[in-house]
């Protein structure tokens, strides 16, 4: 059972990143899926989330209208499309496959991947 990441790197203000999720499959088709992030000091928020289908998208309220969450469920990943990033987008995403509960918690996740690093310059 295994979530990588992928797709982090340093972008200018006002850039984009492609955040992919590569999942095993026994863990991923069934599986809403969810994107969260962790800047130093600061406990992990959720960002953005899909259910199984790729039917229904959640997003916190920050990053609604600039980032994009999807999932191609034939390739065993999940996306994070981030547009016009600013610099407090700047810290670790994660990816995590969901279990019980509100998609808006870590708690109701069970699987998680590494972290991919995501820093933006002023």
């Amino acid at each position: 059972v295994q979530l990588q990441a992928s797709g982090g790197g340093l972008v200018q203000a006002g850039g984009s990143l492609r955040l992919s999720c590569a999942a095993s499959g026994r863990i991923f088709s069934n599986n809403h899926m969810g994107w969260f992030r962790q800047a130093p000091g600061k406990e992990r928020e959720f960002v953005a989330a899909i259910n199984w289908r790729g039917s229904s998208t959640y997003y916190a309220d920050s990053e609604k209208g600039r980032f994009t969450i999807s999932r191609d469920n034939a390739k065993n990943t999940v996306y994070l499309q981030m547009n016009n990033l600013k610099p407090e987008d700047t810290a670790v995403y994660y990816c995590a496959a969901h279990y019980s509960g509100s998609f808006y918690y870590t708690s109701a996740y069970n699987y998680w991947g590494q972290g991919t690093q995501v820093t933006v310059s002023s």
